[in-house]
């Protein structure tokens, strides 16, 4: 895959938009090409796919620990992929959903 650069480290510990936003969310996807770590499908605001359309780095791998999958937007599949550059997931402490301190009481109910 031409668009999957494993050099580029992740963005940080969690999504950027619901950091900014001052959101949360249930999973971390990581962007292939430019290391932008957004949230999952599952999570209210499903930042990871808005990076893909919005950039076209259509290729997100998992930013969960144990996890190595990689999914492709453009075709809604599984694909293939390198190993990326360190760190190759959020912080272990990390709560999940996150981060703890902005995760409401009803969280399942904002689930996608």
């Amino acid at each position: 895959m031409t668009d999957i650069d494993p050099a580029v480290a992740p963005s940080g510990p969690g999504c950027v938009e619901c950091d900014e936003a001052g959101g949360w969310w249930l999973h971390l996807r990581r962007c292939a090409s430019c290391g932008h770590v957004g949230c999952c499908d599952s999570s209210p605001s499903r930042h990871a796919r808005g990076h893909a359309a919005a950039t076209g780095h259509h290729v997100m791998r998992s930013y969960e620990p144990g996890e190595d999958w990689f999914w492709d937007f453009s075709t809604e599949r599984a694909v293939a992929g390198p190993v990326l550059a360190d760190p190759q997931h959020r912080p272990l402490d990390q709560a999940v959903p996150g981060p703890a301190d902005r995760v409401p009481a009803d969280w399942r109910h904002h689930l996608n």
